[in-house]
């Protein structure tokens, strides 16, 4: 049985979250002043309530569902990693692209919440879909995801004009592997990508005396629904998860319109490449608002 791309689809497709109609609609979901003086300052924004929960459950049941390797929808994928711990021990599950699979993930993209807040945190400017993942740590034996800054593994976009969200599918607890952060680390500059699920603490080879002085990292506890923004250069990473419980995330990823291709390689395994220098747009790089 052939499975639709969904990425042929630019506008929500289910229920689950409705787009607002009028400007009042959008405004119960803009962040205040403060919000964003803290992002620009911290590098971070937390605890912004991005779903309810039947959301939650609806997307903990497609998770379920993809994470099986012979979903028949599997080869949409750009990333699949069942484990991609470096550590024998460990498991951390990992992919990209699941909003070509199911109408969930699909529809989080345009989730008005989340939509609104990055509009603004990007300085009010147009919001283009850049990749999604999902990070999943298994009770007991739920490997880490190193330190690390996202723009380093991005560099085949320009400008840095990037935002990170990314939303609890569990509670996320210190206990369970949550994420922390490293406050004001986005004014460091961009630093060398240390492998992703190695050394947690690969990435301090690469710090000034002066920049590990002030890598005091801050946990970042979520209850499940909410989610957590970051500046493309802040550093961040996660610990193990060797609680009794599950932690399950997914992540959006975007940049403001007008970011370019800094490659004439492929951007994400299987979209077809955009030549050096000209707009990331189409089918794969949908604009999410305004």
């Amino acid at each position: 049985m052939g499975f639709k791309d969904l990425a042929e689809e630019h506008v929500l497709i289910s229920d689950l979250f409705h787009l607002p109609q009028t400007r009042e609609e959008w405004e119960t979901y803009m962040l205040d002043k403060d919000q964003i003086e803290h992002f620009n300052e911290y590098g971070f924004l937390s605890g912004i309530k991005l779903l309810d929960q039947d959301q939650v459950q609806q997307l903990q049941k497609e998770l379920d569902e993809i994470m099986d390797p012979k979903h028949p929808a599997h080869s949409l994928f750009y990333e699949f990693h069942s484990n991609e711990s470096s550590d024998t021990d460990s498991i951390l599950f990992h992919s990209l692209g699941h909003w070509r699979i199911t109408e969930g993930f699909h529809d989080v993209l345009w989730n008005p919440a989340f939509i609104m807040a990055a509009y603004q945190l990007l300085g009010n400017k147009a919001v283009r879909f850049w990749h999604d993942q999902v990070f999943y740590k298994p009770a007991k034996h739920g490997g880490v995801v190193a330190w690390h800054q996202d723009y380093s593994y991005w560099t085949r976009t320009v400008a840095m004009q990037h935002l990170t969200c990314w939303t609890g599918l569990d509670d996320a607890t210190t206990e369970n592997g949550c994420l922390h952060y490293i406050p004001k680390s986005h004014k460091w500059g961009l630093l060398d990508a240390p492998e992703l699920a190695g050394d947690m603490n690969g990435l301090l080879n690469h710090l000034s005396k002066e920049q590990r002085k002030e890598f005091n990292p801050t946990p970042i506890e979520l209850k499940a629904g909410y989610a957590t923004f970051h500046h493309p250069l802040l550093v961040h990473g996660s610990y193990e998860n060797r609680s009794d419980r599950p932690r399950r995330a997914f992540v959006l990823n975007v940049f403001a319109d007008g970011t370019v291709s800094n490659t004439n390689d492929e951007l994400l395994k299987g979209v077809p490449p955009i030549p050096k220098g000209q707009k990331m747009e189409g089918k794969f790089f949908p604009l999410l608002y305004p």
